[in-house]
């Protein structure tokens, strides 16, 4: 008689929680040793829904853990001219420890060079080619927050990349290729493939750790999950799906995060941990 598998879920809410209470309790320090709150602005173009609900949230968290919040909001028609000088003065303000674009920003708008704008001591979402550049040398500097919660939710679980073949189904510059090279550090065999990969499936299918970022739903069926394999699903769609057919990959793989409840999460508790990580270098307290 064949056994039956079920994938362990990796309880990215759980984790995020304690990393925000230890953030919280670092911000708390900052604040009594410099009688100053670390700070995170949050720029919002135009009114998309889900933006305006990401950032409320964001903003919500960051008043749980004691970080100041400063929220500008702009008009959709804002030009890449205007949107890159009112990121100027937030990278020059002292006041602001860390910067926060909401994206998408609309089409007319030059997205890399408003990213650019911001200060690299004050990146704390990892979205400038210097935190990019810092992140693929290994040197100091600020990861990508969905990237970097998926690393803490392999480490809470014990999952050793090294040694292992790392698929990453995604090309972003915030996310899939991110993903790819914190991996690659960890001494990981990676794989980047995307919607255009040819052999996808034969591909997913020799994958050790399987990091899902294409951002289409149910992308990745079961039936490709190797037995025992680590699925991170970092897509996330109406009615609570992600990129893979949980369904049918919960018989196969060993652990798998949940959507939602899994690396969501552990991208706003990343930001945090940053942006106060960021306060307190500027502040001089690290």
């Amino acid at each position: 008689m064949t056994q039956t598998r079920t994938a362990r879920p990796m309880d990215g809410t759980g984790l995020a929680r304690r990393i925000i209470d230890t953030s919280a309790a670092t911000a708390a320090d900052i604040r009594g040793r410099t009688g100053t709150a670390p700070c995170l602005a949050t720029v919002l173009v135009g009114e998309d829904p889900a933006s305006v609900t990401y950032v409320r949230m964001k903003r919500a968290r960051c008043e749980k853990a004691g970080i100041r919040s400063r929220h500008v909001a702009l008009p959709a028609s804002i030009s890449t001219s205007a949107l890159t000088e009112k990121i100027t003065e937030l990278s020059d303000d002292p006041a602001v420890h860390g910067i926060l674009l909401q994206h998408p920003v609309g089409r007319h708008i030059d997205e890399r060079a408003a990213f650019e704008a911001i200060a690299p001591d004050k990146d704390v979402d990892g979205v400038t080619t210097h935190s990019f550049a810092a992140m693929s040398f290994g040197l100091p500097g600020f990861v990508s927050c969905t990237p970097g919660g998926i690393m803490r939710l392999l480490d809470e679980y014990d999952v050793e990349p090294a040694g292992k073949h790392a698929v990453v189904v995604g090309r972003s510059p915030i996310l899939g290729k991110p993903a790819g090279l914190l991996l690659l550090g960890r001494n990981a065999t990676v794989t980047y493939c995307h919607s255009h990969t040819s052999g996808l499936s034969d591909i997913v299918r020799q994958a050790d750790i399987l990091v899902a970022a294409v951002g289409r739903p149910h992308f990745i069926a079961g039936a490709d999950i190797k037995p025992g394999a680590v699925v991170v699903d970092a897509g996330y769609h109406p009615g609570n799906v992600g990129d893979v057919d949980h369904a049918s990959a919960r018989d196969r793989a060993a652990l798998i995060t949940p959507v939602p409840g899994g690396v969501g999460p552990m991208t706003i508790a990343v930001l945090l941990a940053q942006t106060v990580e960021a306060a307190g270098r500027q502040l001089g307290v690290n």
